[in-house]
């Protein structure tokens, strides 16, 4: 499948996702009888995403995209996380976010830091093909400089792949 139809494809099953997420449930009134007091309904949401949501929801607080070997293609269970981000972007025009792409200690560090800017500019795209604006998004490589995890293992590594979304001005 070709670059422009799997961006598509990804920008519809990620508006798709938008669409159906942040819905508000609301509760039925309690009866409890006569009331004399008046009553005052809540403000009605907006479904737009505020800075506190940043720390309070579960698909704002995934900061972390993770990459298969070798690899600079994003992963589909990430698509969700992108389109919560990517509406926070259009939610927020001031926001500001930096993706720091990073990979294992395996390549060289050129290659590595070229690989941590791909991935970089994966998220980045996914989060455009989304309707976050690329004036809000900077992309940074760090190469294999910045590892979470030490040790020679696959696991180790596994956890060095990646690109993390770190919000510059909410």
């Amino acid at each position: 499948m070709n670059t422009p139809t799997r961006v598509l494809l990804t920008a519809l099953m990620c508006a798709a996702a938008v669409a159906c997420s942040k819905k508000v449930k609301e509760a039925p009134p309690v009866e409890t009888g006569p009331s004399t007091a008046p009553v005052t309904e809540p403000a009605p949401s907006t479904g737009m995403y505020g800075p506190e949501d940043l720390d309070t929801d579960a698909c704002l607080r995934q900061r972390v995209v993770y990459f298969d070997f070798d690899q600079d293609a994003l992963r589909p269970e990430f698509q969700a996380a992108m389109a919560c981000h990517a509406k926070y972007l259009r939610d927020r025009p001031s926001s500001r976010m930096s993706l720091e792409g990073n990979a294992d200690e395996r390549g060289s560090r050129e290659y590595n830091l070229g690989l941590g800017e791909r991935r970089g500019n994966a998220v980045s795209s996914a989060l455009q093909a989304n309707g976050g604006a690329g004036s809000q998004i900077t992309v940074v490589s760090y190469g294999e400089e910045r590892p979470t995890c030490t040790e020679s293992s696959e696991d180790c590594w596994a956890k060095n792949r990646r690109v993390e979304i770190v919000y510059t001005a909410k």
